[in-house]
């Protein structure tokens, strides 16, 4: 048996050759050049009973290559809903919900005009780098911990940051303000 073969099964996307490996004495967890899993691999072609198969027999959700990316991260950016769903229960599982998630930083931009209809709205009027107060027509970006900021960034040219349950819900209600969640990225397939 190749040290490769478990990999090679998982690309060929046979099943049957994927638990022949396993039996056969195949390290689950084994890496390629690039550092991929046969979950990585798996996870990226979007087959989801081989997926299963290799979380049944202990292959690790939290394993990076060199290109930093959980099988799940793979997933994502490959479009496989049905297995990022798998994934993120696997990791639950294994670690808690969240636990090896890294917070994920999110704006929206937004209209200046449309934040100064809160009651109790009150920007800051110039920021450190002395520039000028903000007009209706200015974009600004509100963050997913509701700040709102000049920038792009977080806690950069801070505009409004008096976070209030008040001000949370005139941004969810007024606004239509969420986060969303990454499966709500990916796209929809094209019908021919």
């Amino acid at each position: 048996m190749s040290e490769m073969d478990l990999i090679e099964a998982v690309k060929s996307g046979n099943k049957d050759s994927v638990r022949e490996a396993i039996e056969a004495g195949a390290e689950v967890n084994q890496q390629d050049k690039q550092g991929w899993t046969p979950l990585n691999w798996a996870a990226g072609k979007g087959d989801l009973e081989i997926v299963k198969l290799l979380l049944e027999r202990g292959a690790d959700p939290f394993l990076v290559g060199r290109d930093l990316r959980t099988p799940q991260m793979i997933a994502l950016a490959a479009g496989r809903s049905d297995v990022v769903k798998g994934l993120r229960r696997a990791e639950a599982e294994l670690k808690g919900a969240d636990a090896n998630s890294p917070e994920r930083k999110y704006c929206s931009a937004v209209y200046l005009k449309d934040l100064r209809r809160y009651p109790a709205w009150a920007e800051n009027g110039t920021d450190s780098n002395g520039k000028q107060p903000l007009d209706d027509g200015n974009v600004v970006f509100l963050h997913g911990d509701y700040s709102v900021t000049r920038s792009i960034w977080a806690n950069e040219d801070v505009v409004f940051d008096k976070v209030t349950e008040e001000w949370k819900n005139f941004c969810n209600s007024e606004l239509r303000f969420a986060v969303p969640d990454d499966l709500d990225l990916i796209g929809q397939p094209v019908s021919a």
